[in-house]
């Protein structure tokens, strides 16, 4: 008898690291600060819109980069203010992880055949795991094994 459930499972992690608090398919609840939720409904941007733009934003993705260099730079800045990493990286390290993550975004075949977006996409995964552990392995980078957010 075939299994019927409607319910999706999430693909396996490509990294084993890819579990709990950095499992790339999450689902959060959170409470929504109401001068944000209200400035959201100002601009008529449901709040998920705006949070899922941040996040590629600052990850330099491929998607929606059209016109948002400057934005991209604010976020980039607002990221390293806040110190993120830099208990491991110096900011110029950081910058250049991201110019290197903005570098692989810009190379998206934005008017390729299918085929092409395909190689790309297989492409981009092995960089990525190859950017990946490049950064990893830098001299200063200490990670505890079950290092809480």
């Amino acid at each position: 008898m075939k299994n019927t459930s409607t319910k999706r499972q999430k693909p396996k992690p490509r990294f084993k690291w890819q579990t709990g608090a950095y499992a790339r398919h999450a689902d959060y609840q959170f409470i929504i600060p109401e001068q944000f939720l209200m400035l959201c409904r100002l601009m008529d941007t449901p709040p998920r819109n705006m949070i899922v733009d941040f996040m590629d934003n600052l990850a330099c993705a491929s998607w929606k980069r059209e016109g948002r260099d400057a934005a991209k730079e604010h976020l980039i800045s607002y990221f390293i203010a806040h110190g993120y990493g830099q208990q491991h990286y110096t900011q110029t390290d950081i910058r250049s992880m991201f110019k290197e993550m903005d570098a692989l975004g810009m190379l998206f075949p934005a008017h390729g055949s299918m085929k092409m977006i395909d190689r790309y996409s297989k492409w981009r995964k092995k960089q990525h795991r190859y950017w990946f552990k490049h950064w990893h392995r830098k001299p200063r980078r200490r990670l505890t094994e079950h290092a809480e957010p």
